[in-house]
């Protein structure tokens, strides 16, 4: 404890009154973190949780020290661990054995050109279905859940094809594991290690789902692992090009043990990162809320899309949007801290600070995107702050929402930097790109941009905001 006696405190660090900062933490942690960040900068400093210290820092330094660490040192999968009681939720097998990383890193990103065609299909038929607006007048819709419909049908065509990622049962599913799983971490958080087993299968939805899950995706997997008998290789005709054949091809040896649990948990541990939908939702609030942005944004698609269509190659030509995309995450992201991991050591950054093994330590992304050493004029949105950056000589390919930037961590940084961030990416512009040339969207009597909901550190997207949607006149961009 000496050693985070060391670490100045926001809050209180008495014994008594550390349970009530962490109280006040779950409610305030966006305020919490930016007084530390700007009381501290460039250091570290340390916040009350209900059961434990976690050290937050910050600057360019403790950021590479972080990010070139050992795993043995700091762990980002220990952290998942504790933060989403993994084990528990997303399964342990993914724990101890991440194949499913390199699948996303490798094949899944990729084939990402090869079936861009599926996606794009199933962006027009699935805002077909659920956002059916007219020309002649304006439609609410309640965007968070339709959101989350959307992407677990487009995403779903790329990971297990048709017919299934259209099946109600199953789209609804991978959603409701999405929140399952993040309020089952909040339960198991208050129970000691013995008794989460059972808290997990009395006091959790998370068993229903690998049940309901199982019941969609077993025939698929046996269907494909007697192909690999029938042909005696696992390289047969007309095999499928999607998650679950690169998870089988990734999956020999030893990994084959189990294999249908194996296979299930993990295509639902890709979907529950795909279906966090927070990036897409926020960026088409702040469109609904600032209407004459839809103009520049949809001349840029359009003029791609006549020229290279809904391909890959396309999006990657988007500065503008990927701009705009890059700029509404920096401004909220995904809440206030990014690259945690669990200390396994005690260890010691460039600077002298010393974190004990134990500790949660993570860095304040939120400040350090509001940074005005960083940002000129961070709390405005400049929605083409990156794209202008790009335009400068020698800077084409920096800035990208993809690319490695020290001063914005919304994919974290070092080797667990997100490996499915280029798949993200390319489908929030496809989806946001689809939404620019089909529809007019704003907010009921023009309203602002809706605050986001915090949960501790933790953001997520207005949940009762509705967004007015019109159909506009058909032009080639929106029926390519």
């Amino acid at each position: 404890m000496s050693q985070l006696n060391a670490i100045p405190t926001v809050g209180s660090s008495g014994l008594f009154s550390s349970h009530l900062s962490a109280r006040r933490y779950k409610m305030h942690a966006r305020e919490i973190i930016q007084e530390g960040y700007t009381k501290f900068p460039g250091q570290a400093f340390k916040v009350s949780l209900p059961d434990r210290w976690e050290v937050i820092v910050s600057g360019k330094q403790m950021m590479e020290d972080i990010k070139k660490a050992s795993d043995l040192d700091l762990s980002f999968i220990e952290a998942v661990g504790e933060t989403m009681q993994s084990d528990y939720t997303l399964g342990m097998p993914a724990r101890v054995d991440t194949y499913q990383v390199e699948v996303v890193r490798t094949p899944l990103t990729r084939n990402l050109a090869a079936r861009f065609d599926d996606l794009r299909d199933e962006i027009k038929a699935a805002f077909a279905d659920e956002i059916p607006a007219k020309e002649t007048e304006w439609m609410k819709v309640p965007m968070l859940y339709t959101v989350m419909k959307i992407v677990s049908r487009t995403s779903n065509r790329y990971f297990v094809g048709l017919p299934l990622c259209r099946d109600p049962d199953y789209i609804n599913l991978n959603i409701e594991y999405t929140i399952d799983a993040f309020n089952g971490a909040k339960t198991l958080q208050r129970f000691p290690t013995v008794l989460k087993p059972i808290v997990r299968q009395f006091l959790t939805d998370v068993p229903t789902c690998l049940k309901r899950a199982t019941k969609h995706i077993e025939p698929l997997i046996k269907e494909r692992l007697q192909k690999e008998l029938d042909f005696g290789s696992s390289d047969w005709p007309d095999k499928p090009n999607d998650l679950i054949s690169w998870l089988l091809d990734e999956a020999k040896g030893e990994r084959r043990k189990d294999i249908i649990y194996n296979i299930v948990s993990r295509v639902l541990l890709v979907n529950f990162a795909a279906i966090h939908t927070t990036t897409f939702t926020n960026a088409l609030f702040y469109l609904a809320a600032n209407p004459h942005l839809a103009q520049p944004l949809r001349e840029e698609i359009e003029y791609i899309v006549a020229e290279l269509g809904w391909t890959k190659a396309a999006m990657g030509k988007m500065w503008k949007l990927d701009s705009f995309l890059k700029e509404t995450t920096r401004l909220d992201g995904l809440g206030g801290l990014t690259m945690s991991r669990m200390v396994l050591r005690d260890f010691t950054f460039s600077n002298g600070t010393v974190v004990p093994a134990g500790t949660l330590v993570s860095v304040a992304s939120y400040g350090m995107h509001h940074d005005d050493a960083l940002y000129e004029d961070p709390e405005t949105l400049k929605p083409f702050r990156f794209s202008n950056k790009r335009e400068m000589e020698g800077e084409g390919i920096k800035h990208q929402m993809v690319g490695i930037d020290p001063s914005f961590g919304l994919f974290g940084g070092g080797r667990h930097m997100c490996p499915g961030r280029f798949f993200a990416v390319n489908e929030i512009k496809a989806l946001i790109g689809h939404i620019l040339v089909t529809y007019d969207i704003k907010f009921e009597g023009d309203g602002g941009y809706p605050e986001p909901d915090w949960n501790g550190a933790s953001l997520s997207p207005n949940g009762f905001a509705q967004v007015m949607f019109r159909k506009r006149s058909a032009t080639p961009a929106s029926t390519a």
